[in-house]
């Protein structure tokens, strides 16, 4: 029982094309990487030096979606090409969510 097997071999340029692109991505993660750290410690320096909770959640909150963003960009790939519709879906949803808390916070404030 054979199989037709075809092998592809790239060449040189495409080697190092790829090798490239590859070295970008890496080097873009590592540094995203970094950037989630270092907000993650300006969250926990902010609490532990007692500042007022009512400027602790807000900037909190704020580099929550700083991190998020950043994950779906870097860490999900949705910065590559073919993700529009998932985005698309991903954007709907953050949208409805967004608008359905601040509804229910509305009615809670003023009701």
């Amino acid at each position: 029982m054979s199989h037709d097997a075809q092998v592809y071999v790239r060449s040189q340029t495409e080697f190092d094309y790829i090798k490239q692109k590859r070295k970008k991505d890496m080097r873009n993660q590592v540094t995203t990487f970094g950037i989630m750290i270092f907000l993650t410690l300006i969250s926990f320096t902010a609490v532990a030096a007692g500042f007022s909770v009512y400027l602790i959640v807000p900037v909190i909150l704020l580099l929550a979606a700083i991190q998020v963003v950043l994950q779906l960009y870097y860490f999900m790939h949705m910065s590559e090409k073919n993700h529009q519709v998932v985005a698309f879906f991903l954007y709907s949803a953050v949208l409805l969510a967004f608008t359905f808390i601040l509804t229910f916070l509305t009615i809670i404030w003023w009701g």
